[in-house]
């Protein structure tokens, strides 16, 4: 599989985190930004529309040759249910019905989180809040990969099949790195899925389940969209920890390219990042930023110096009070 090369450690720095400070600047120079932080009016219609899709999706795949389902799980499904996660994880700002209802946005995630096909809405938003507040945290942000993973994946071979494994590793990491306690939204979460699985199978078959849990497993692991995976926070240009992308898979993805100003404004959302920018380009143009997803890919793969360990790490307030 080849030699190690690149990388032996994370990048260490003994700074905050750049968005709050850029927040406080920018919010006192352009306060018309407040004005962005509302709900989003469409995403309610666009999760439903998408989680419809699936669903006749699943009537459609029943007699589909194993091979065909497979096709359309990475060419269709994988491009959907990625852009669920995408939705629950623009829903966990509390973008669909604003922050004086967070039970509404937290049974709309649930609802968008069914053709995913396994529970993770509420996981996702209890770890989530960490990786705004404690970026780069060590044992704090799950979003970093593990010592590990840094030093085994860490060839061309292993970078590509840690790529296509990244389903798995978001889902694991957290229980190794900063296990919590189950809590009461993510036992219903879990209990609303197992009966709307159950039902797809009573009602068509093997079938349609499958093509939910292969769109799931393909789109989020080696797949054109997932590339924004490694955009957000790998570190391509040293000192700088958080990138944007500005192309059309936005169009798809909730506008998550906008990366650099969701992390300023974290409850403005998505469809509102492209105004942030709009009001303070001088904050944002000048800033390094991706042009495809798949070339973010492609050079995460081949280039020496980035694979897992290519990430910012900090030590936060709250690791040092643990120890």
């Amino acid at each position: 599989m080849g030699n190690c090369a690149g990388r032996s450690d994370f990048e260490w720095v003994y700074t905050d985190q750049p968005h709050t400070q850029r927040r406080k600047e920018m919010l006192a120079k352009y306060p018309a930004i407040k004005d962005l932080m509302r709900p989003d009016p469409h995403i309610k219609w666009t999760v439903t529309g998408l989680v419809l899709s699936q669903l006749l999706a699943c009537w459609l795949v029943q007699g589909l040759a194993w091979r065909w389902l497979f096709f359309w799980a990475y060419a269709f499904g994988g491009c959907v249910n990625h852009s669920l996660t995408l939705a629950i994880h623009d829903i966990s700002h509390n973008t669909a019905f604003g922050t004086g209802r967070p039970a509404h946005n937290r049974w709309f995630a649930i609802f968008a989180n069914l053709p995913v096909g396994v529970p993770y809405a509420a996981s996702f938003k209890k770890y989530h809040v960490d990786h705004h507040r404690y970026l780069g945290g060590d044992g704090l942000d799950v979003d970093i990969p593990t010592h590990l993973e840094g030093w085994f994946f860490c060839t061309p071979a292993r970078k590509l099949l840690w790529l296509v494994l990244q389903p798995f590793f978001y889902s694991l990491r957290p229980l190794c790195v900063n296990p919590k306690a189950v809590t009461r939204m993510e036992v219903l979460n879990t209990l609303v899925q197992l009966v709307v699985d159950a039902a797809i199978f009573a009602l068509w078959g093997i079938k349609p389940v499958a093509y939910l849990l292969a769109s799931s497993l393909l789109g989020l692991g080696l797949h054109p969209i997932s590339g924004h995976f490694v955009a957000e926070h790998y570190m391509f240009l040293k000192g700088h920890e958080t990138y944007s992308y500005y192309g059309p898979l936005n169009w798809i993805t909730f506008n998550v390219g906008y990366h650099m100003e969701h992390h300023d404004f974290p409850s403005i959302p998505g469809c509102n990042l492209p105004l942030v920018r709009k009001i303070a380009p001088e904050y944002y143009d000048h800033l390094p930023q991706h042009h495809s997803w798949v070339k973010v890919l492609w050079d995460f793969v081949f280039e020496d110096s980035l694979g897992p360990y290519a990430r910012v790490k900090r030590v936060c307030k709250l690791a040092e009070d643990r120890l």
